[in-house]
């Protein structure tokens, strides 16, 4: 199996790495997310430039021919630098939706994303729905040759940014029958949506959004409107490993802004670095975080394998980011002291997104629940 990155893809990484040096500094960022809009529409703008928004696209879809592994480079460096830029909503949830569209979706929609022009959201979860995807109490009826929906959706993060939505919404069955759930393209200024705005605790911002006899057309459907959660589960397996990259970034900056400030730090007259315990301690941070790049890895390769393989390799990806993230951020914190959480520090920003992290798409135990299911319906039946 070759891990090595391709010419295209170490440049897409070294490019962003000097943008994100030069312009996106913790103060800068602190700025940005304390600022009404929250982020900064020019430097979206220079993201499309890069080509960034183009780099996961094929080239029939007017992309740079890339995948999954080049939003893996992309977001790794935006963890890094603890990005809020919607890149994840728009190019792997919208874009990953829009691969799997009719060539009219792909045709109106595609091109004005790889130009920044733009913004997605995905609307999928529910107040009552906890992580299962086919939960849905908001529903799409059938009105005339379009739909009608209607419900609500929770913490629909970069929503107050966005042009558009992805709406999930039950067409048919009960409520978590997995037959029955459509997914369809919401222009976030139609008649009957309406918004909540608000910051999330890691510097995001997310919509309550509400949909009240919100009319659609035919083409507003991205594949069967009946039968569409295998669709909700491969993007969204899609978003986890790239979450999952992001968290990997994120680790790295935790652990060598840890091992400088334990350089300087000194206690009894001695810098704390060199006390053995937490060297340990800082080497096991090491360790979680390699363990997580690996484990990345092999989720973002096993994206294009068969449905079981894919879940498997998502959820046990997210269980070891989850993990690593929590011993990773809360080791930083204890090592830095109480500081370490006061927001003039960055460490106690960069545990706030890994904590955010662990519960996106899924925390610990809900992933640790479907790979053991998954796992067990996999082994063979033993002959009576």
């Amino acid at each position: 199996m070759d891990f090595n990155f391709t010419e295209e893809q170490t440049m897409i990484r070294d490019s962003l790495a000097r943008l994100i040096k030069d312009q996106y500094d913790f103060d800068t960022r602190r700025k940005v997310v304390a600022s009404k809009e929250g982020w900064r529409p020019e430097m979206w703008a220079q993201f499309a430039e890069l080509g960034l928004l183009a780099a996961p696209f094929s080239e029939e879809d007017g992309g740079l021919g890339g995948g999954p592994i080049d939003a893996m480079v992309v977001m790794e460096e935006f963890g890094k630098g603890l990005v809020v830029e919607p890149f994840l909503q728009t190019v792997v949830l919208g874009g990953g939706f829009l691969k799997a569209g009719s060539t009219a979706q792909k045709e109106d929609h595609l091109a004005a994303i790889i130009s920044g022009e733009r913004v997605f959201a995905f609307a999928y979860a529910e107040p009552k729905g906890r992580y299962n995807l086919a939960d849905l109490e908001t529903t799409a009826t059938k009105d005339g040759a379009g739909w009608k929906i209607s419900g609500h959706k929770a913490v629909v993060v970069g929503a107050p940014w966005a042009s558009h939505l992805i709406v999930t919404a039950r067409t048919s069955g009960a409520r978590r029958d997995a037959k029955g759930v459509g997914v369809f393209i919401v222009p976030k200024d139609a008649k009957g949506v309406t918004t909540r705005d608000y910051p999330t605790v890691d510097g995001r911002r997310a919509s309550e959004v509400y949909f009240d006899g919100v009319v659609v057309g035919a083409e507003a459907a991205i594949g069967d409107p009946s039968d569409s959660l295998g669709l909700v589960e491969r993007v969204t397996d899609e978003a986890i490993a790239a979450l999952c990259a992001e968290a990997c970034g994120a680790m790295k900056v935790a652990n060598a802004q840890t091992v400088d400030y334990s350089k300087t730090r000194k206690q009894f007259g001695t810098p704390i670095g060199k006390f053995q315990v937490l060297q340990h301690r800082m080497a096991d941070m090491f360790i979680e975080a390699e363990q997580s790049v690996s484990m990345t890895y092999m989720a973002t390769l096993k994206l294009g394998e068969d449905e079981v393989t894919r879940k498997k390799a998502a959820s046990a990806a997210k269980v070891r980011i989850g993990q690593g993230g929590r011993f990773i951020g809360q080791s930083a914190i204890q090592i830095h002291g109480g500081m370490g959480m006061t927001d003039e520090l960055a460490i106690g920003h960069y545990f706030k997104r890994l904590t955010m992290i662990d519960s996106e798409f899924g925390n610990v135990d809900h992933h640790l629940k479907r790979y053991t299911e998954l796992s067990a319906a996999d082994l063979p039946v033993a002959a009576e």
